[in-house]
């Protein structure tokens, strides 16, 4: 049976799929699972159902997903301890990236969402948290969530340096930033990845794109399948439906192409979709059709 016969949803990712990038010594293949919403998978009967959450997880290894991307708010914790629970012991292909930066809701519950917290101190408790929830010594990737502009960046960068120094983390990648931002981190630590919001309706960041790829950082975009109903948006949806695939898998798409160091990261708390997102990595789009949503979202 070749490739082309086997179904979708039973083809597992490897290197060649879309290719890989290289997370400091780590590599992984250029389509990650987002476990923000992990927390809240569900059972047959719309309940929040820890299992359904273990086997999302489990599943999206079965599949060939080799990076997962979580953070220490996400499920105000939960997202860390479950993928503990799905994988650990984890196997030798696996990396983890979490993050810190945020001061969580249930430590400041009058917040209806939750502040960024860059002090020092917040980074340190959150990185030793982390490590309990995921039941690790040191974390593979430690991301630095969001600067914080009651706080000097630099001393919120510092804090990450130190825990690397200590052994306590491997690898440091930062989201949110600017262009400025990003090189002053890199003035501080090799950087091995920025997690900026990024899809083909959405290029705000394009600047911070272009000077990851000049310096060969590997960037993860958030949201990456959350097309607008803008220009580019509905010409991927026009793409999708001549293809016959989904809207989100043409996204996809049209990331794997827009750059070779683009590592996807799209989640979801349901298998189903889940196993739609994977199978994105076998849609190829034409030159004429990556071209049609490049010029739409270009404007």
């Amino acid at each position: 049976m070749t490739t082309e016969e086997i179904p979708m949803d039973a083809r597992t990712l490897d290197d060649t799929t879309v290719g890989t990038v290289s997370l400091g010594d780590r590599t992984v293949g250029r389509l990650g699972f987002g476990a923000m919403r992990v927390s809240s998978a569900r059972n047959a009967e719309g309940k929040r159902d820890r299992a359904e959450a273990v086997r999302l997880c489990r599943r999206a290894y079965e599949r060939g997903v080799r990076f997962f991307d979580t953070a220490d708010i996400y499920g105000l914790g939960e997202s860390e301890e479950i993928i503990a629970e799905a994988l650990h012991p984890y196997p030798d292909d696996l990396v983890i990236g979490t993050k810190a930066g945020f001061r969580p809701a249930r430590m400041d519950p009058g917040h209806a969402t939750m502040p960024p917290s860059g002090r020092p101190e917040n980074i340190r408790v959150q990185a030793e948290k982390s490590l309990t929830a995921l039941r690790l010594d040191c974390l593979p990737v430690y991301q630095v969530h969001v600067p914080d502009p009651s706080v000097p960046y630099a001393d919120t960068l510092g804090a990450f340096a130190d825990l690397q120094q200590e052994g306590k983390v491997a690898h440091i990648g930062v989201c949110n930033v600017s262009e400025a931002q990003l090189e002053l981190a890199r003035s501080m630590f090799p950087v091995v990845s920025v997690q900026n919001r990024y899809n083909a309706s959405d290029r705000a960041f394009e600047s911070v794109l272009a000077a990851c790829e000049a310096a060969g950082i590997p960037f993860l975009p958030w949201q990456p399948i959350a097309v607008q109903p803008n220009l580019a948006g509905r010409t991927v949806a026009e793409v999708a439906a001549e293809m016959g695939v989904l809207p989100q898998q043409v996204a996809l798409a049209w990331l794997f192409r827009r750059s070779p160091l683009m590592l996807p990261i799209p989640g979801t708390s349901k298998v189903a979709h889940l196993d739609d997102n994977i199978d994105g990595a076998w849609v190829s789009l034409s030159d004429e059709d990556y071209g049609r949503i490049d010029r739409a979202a270009a404007l």
